[in-house]
């Protein structure tokens, strides 16, 4: 971890709108170069696109890897064309694991031509079969007219290709809610999972409470998970016209999961159990805009800092506020990103173009940060928080599935339930392997140290049936007659071939981040390590680096 996440406790720009086409576009220099990377059409009528005088913009060359495909035209290919494309549209929807974008229009080299509406057109045309032979859907994203050497008007379009995976029943991505406490985050989810807007005093978050102190103080002490599904189309599925979860999961082909987190500074382990142990893709963090940076929001952005948990932003509570209000919120907020600490940088998204160009940047590079600006009650931005959201891809490249699926199974138990008539239920993550119904696996470790014998009855993700868990995943799991004394949250179920063993004595690297007193030997911390949280001694402290030291622990 960066030492500087530290100085976060003690030249980046706003851009007022999204770029043409998802990315920066820029113009070339005087003797600017369009060698990048050669085009895969021929250039029409062998025009030098370099020698116009307004040198027409730019993205950056296209990638081998990764799921954005750049695509002059396809207009009329040949049958081994049409097949040579299809099979490059799978190997783009495997690299997004599911999801690919195309841009139409834009040379290999990133240069932004265009196409007239005729050719464009066909194009589509094209791509849509393209799609329906791998069993895709397309949804147009967004149209740009071109500034280009032609009489004719050009324009460029961006298309979502999305597939859900064979082996899975719709995508999955998990996002953290941050935030200091009243700052509306249950209220947001609820507005968005529920597809009722808030009636200005806390009625859309009533769903989302657990207990009954939480709906009496208003405050959310433990947590809880919401669902927020898309169909094929790009469409919110939620339960405004789905009565339970399972038709929202048969409806979805890209679920969010939302991991609702504790405000208030009294739940802060909670939260910290929340970021470690459910392994979120990237986190949501919660300020409201007439209180601004407060209470435990600095605290939230310093553990997503630590943890390398991606994030992005949203000011809530506009409808409460003076613009001027919010756009201060929004300068204080730009500050705190740019420190050294956090090294962020901040793009407001003001509209739908913005929030699609935001969610390309934001899966591209870890330093793009969002800035959404809303209201629960009035509704305003809402929608493009939406559309970020769908577009938003896997922030794990397929690479790193396969090789986590590779390992042995290894799975985290966070939950532990008995249920009538199924027996003793645990729920966690899958950490690595794959996990099937019928796989004999050992738990532990107990008291003792041992690890005990037991068998996966039944599976299930987000209240429905499912035979197979891939690494990443969580997931529900039925143990039967299993003696349910004998789990505690923090263990592991892995593989037998695994031998597990315990251990009692570690060492760590430490950085602090802040402290009242003194860091030294005999001190007693709390270790959150995954799922596990462990009391431990510091027992020794073996050297110090900058910004850091290696200390050894005794559990």
């Amino acid at each position: 971890m960066d030492s500087r996440v530290s100085e976060l406790f003690g030249g980046c720009c706003r851009p007022g709108g999204g770029p043409a086409v998802g990315g920066t576009l820029k113009a070339r220099g005087a003797g600017g170069s369009s060698s990048c990377g050669g085009p895969k059409g021929k250039k029409k009528n062998g025009r030098n696109r370099g020698s116009k005088a307004n040198n027409p913009p730019y993205l950056p060359p296209e990638a081998e890897d990764g799921n954005i495909e750049y695509k002059l035209k396809l207009v009329n290919p040949s049958q081994y064309r049409f097949e040579h494309l299809v099979t490059q549209m799978k190997w783009r929807l495997q690299e997004g694991r599911g999801e690919a974008v195309y841009q139409i229009g834009v040379e290999d080299n990133g240069l932004l031509v265009g196409l007239a509406e005729e050719e464009m057109r066909a194009s589509l045309k094209t791509l849509h079969r393209m799609a329906e032979k791998v069993g895709a859907d397309i949804t147009v994203l967004r149209e740009r007219e071109v500034d280009y050497d032609s009489d004719t008007p050009r324009k460029i379009t961006e298309v979502l290709v999305r597939k859900v995976p064979d082996n899975q029943q719709f995508l999955d991505l998990r996002v953290a809610v941050l935030g200091n406490v009243d700052s509306g985050k249950s209220t947001l989810l609820g507005v968005l999972t529920q597809g009722e807007l808030d009636n200005g005093r806390g009625r859309a978050r009533l769903n989302l409470f657990r207990h009954l102190h939480e709906i009496q103080s208003g405050r959310t002490s433990s947590i809880s998970f919401e669902i927020l599904g898309f169909n094929s189309k790009g469409e919110v599925v939620n339960y405004s016209d789905s009565r339970t979860a399972e038709e929202i999961c048969e409806s979805s082909s890209k679920m969010i999961t939302f991991i609702d987190l504790a405000g208030h500074h009294k739940y802060l382990h909670t939260t910290i159990f929340g970021l470690t142990s459910y392994c979120p893709d990237c986190a949501l963090l919660l300020v409201s805009a007439n209180t601004g940076i407060a209470g435990t929001t600095r605290e939230h952005l310093g553990l997503a800092l630590a943890l390398k948990v991606p994030f992005f932003i949203v000011v809530s509570k506009v409808d409460l506020c003076a613009k001027t209000t919010v756009e201060r919120t929004v300068r204080q907020l730009e500050r705190v990103l740019k420190q050294p600490g956090c090294h962020k940088v901040p793009m407001l998204v003001t509209s739908e173009d913005d929030a699609v160009t935001a969610a390309q940047q934001f899966a591209q590079s870890p330093n793009i940060t969002p800035i959404f600006t809303l209201s629960s009650v009035s509704g305003e931005s809402l929608d493009l928080l939406k559309v970020f959201l769908n577009i938003l891809p896997p922030l794990t490249n397929s690479k790193e599935q396969e090789e986590l699926m590779q390992q042995l199974t290894e799975f985290q138990v966070d939950e532990i339930y008995t249920v009538p008539e199924v027996g003793t239920v645990v729920g966690g993550t899958l950490s690595s392997g794959i996990c099937r119904e019928g796989d004999q696996l050992v738990v532990g470790p107990t008291d003792d140290g041992c690890f005990l014998e037991l068998r996966v009855c039944s599976i299930q993700r987000n209240r429905s049936a499912c035979r197979v868990l891939r690494a990443g995943q969580a997931a529900t799991l039925a143990l039967g007659d299993f003696d349910r004394a004998l789990l505690r949250k923090g263990m592991v179920m892995v593989s037998p071939e695994m031998n597990p063993t315990i251990c009692s004595v570690f060492e760590a690297e430490i950085v602090l981040l802040f402290h009242a007193t003194t860091f030294r030997r005999g001190f007693q911390v709390t270790v959150h390590v995954g799922n596990v949280r462990q009391t431990a001694v510091v027992e020794k402290i073996h050297a110090k680096h900058v910004g850091s030291l290696v200390a050894a622990c005794e559990i």
